[in-house]
């Protein structure tokens, strides 16, 4: 199995080598997060209660500092895996009544709102997402599980034009709807164990219309479908160490002109802290660091900036806190054996 691990390992690799040779990345039009890895539901929504835990998550990023109305990210999140009724009665044929743990659902429930501003462009929203694990028994020792997840989403994007310089007398202008509702739906799926995970999501499924023109215009622009690939594998170096390589590959309608990843590679101690390294093609190499203190962790990232942006800007910092609710091992036996 190690030969299969190093040959997907080698695939990344060139993949990553093709995407840098590339065009340009085109414009951002989602939020991005370098610490994807700390909060996996918001990237792809079938990863929602797949740890057991219940957990609260705050997310800051700030990109480009610096660099006036640089892009700005501001998120709180939330994940679950549902319980049945902590506690069944059970009639018996002698009318005394059993008390037992129930087991638990295969459901995962999350959600989160966030506001994202990139430069004149704002979009402010939230998110509810539901996701229904299936136990597949055990794959080489380890428990595996395929998820499948959908993600409702309903957000305002609007034009901020306090700050921008533009003809007063234009009349398109003038007529300019600058603010929009936009529902949509988002899906993924993934196929994970203890030890390693793969998974796939897309998001505007149904392309959500953009009305920037005449309000009397019936012709709309809609909305550019994003797409993403995830995985990671862990190998324990000692006792203490563990080394997580992963990849997270996105791209959108437009293909190659949008296509990116991101080649990250942390190393753990006893799972209470980490560092590591994480390099995004055409764009910027990030330091990761973190820790874990009873139940809250502390993330931080930051990116250097590998374009000719760095010039005006200082770099991108993005922190993220959580803290994690209930214990897997105990609380959440079935989620290993149900």
């Amino acid at each position: 199995m190690k030969t299969v691990y190093m040959k997907l390992i080698k695939c990344f690799l060139l993949l990553a080598v093709i995407i840098s040779f590339g065009k340009e990345v085109a414009a951002q039009q989602v939020p991005m997060y370098s610490q994807y890895i700390m909060n996996g539901y918001l990237v792809n929504p079938s990863f929602a209660g797949r740890d057991g835990y219940s957990t609260i998550s705050l997310t800051a990023r700030e990109q480009w500092m610096g660099l006036a109305q640089n892009p700005a990210t501001y998120a709180a999140s939330f994940q679950t895996r549902i319980l049945k009724n902590s506690y069944i009665s059970k009639s018996t044929t002698v009318r005394k009544k059993l008390v037992k743990p129930s087991k638990g659902s295969r459901v995962g429930v999350g959600g989160y709102i966030f506001s994202d501003n990139n430069g004149i462009m704002r979009r402010t929203g939230l998110q509810a997402i539901y996701a229904y694990h299936i136990s597949l028994g055990k794959t080489e020792g380890y428990q595996s599980n395929l998820s499948f997840g959908l993600a409702l989403s309903a957000y305002q994007f609007a034009v901020n034009t306090d700050n921008l310089i533009y003809d007063t007398d234009d009349p398109l202008l003038n007529t300019y709807d600058r603010s929009v509702f936009i529902p949509d739906f988002n899906f993924g799926t993934s196929y994970t164990t203890s030890r390693y995970y793969l998974g796939f999501a897309m998001t505007n499924l149904f392309r959500g219309s953009l009305l920037f023109n005449n309000a009397d215009d019936p012709r709309k622009t809609g909305e550019l479908g994003h797409y993403y690939l995830t995985g990671g594998i862990k190998f324990p170096l000692t006792e203490n160490w563990l080394l997580e390589p992963s990849a997270y590959i996105k791209s959108s309608d437009l293909i190659f002109k949008s296509l990116q990843m991101d080649l990250t590679a942390r190393v753990y101690y006893k799972e209470d802290y980490w560092a590591g390294l994480s390099w995004r093609t055409n764009d910027a190499l990030i330091l990761l660091l973190g820790l874990k203190y009873d139940r809250f962790y502390f993330a931080y990232a930051f990116d250097f900036t590998l374009t000719d942006i760095r010039r005006q800007s200082i770099g991108t910092h993005e922190l993220t806190v959580a803290v994690k609710f209930g214990e897997s091992a105990r609380r959440y036996r079935w989620i290993n054996a149900f």
